[in-house]
């Protein structure tokens, strides 16, 4: 299995933040399929929508893996960041 990083994807996807739970779950739908072609160098975690924008947060073997995930499943790619480390509530127990 390959190594995978994580990144944060946005995107800018006019009128998301008023999409319906049908048109989300198509996008979903898209976005699942897309995977399953590429295989192990991508996983998706979450998103989250908001106005005209969503964030995505996916773990990826590289940026050329999302790019083409993206293109298989139609939804577009903004700006993608590498997230090297996570810091929560819990990492004041360290």
């Amino acid at each position: 299995m390959p190594i995978l990083k994580r990144y944060m994807i946005e995107r800018d996807i006019p009128g998301i933040g008023g999409m319906s739970i049908i048109e989300l779950c198509g996008a979903a739908r898209a976005s699942n399929q897309a995977i399953e072609t590429i295989g192990n160098k991508i996983q998706w975690q979450q998103s989250y929508v908001a106005g005209d924008k969503s964030f995505c947060i996916y773990l990826a073997e590289d940026e050329k893996v999302i790019r083409q995930h993206a293109e298989l499943s139609g939804i577009p790619v903004g700006k993608i960041t590498e997230i090297p480390q996570i810091i929560d509530p819990l990492t004041a127990n360290n």
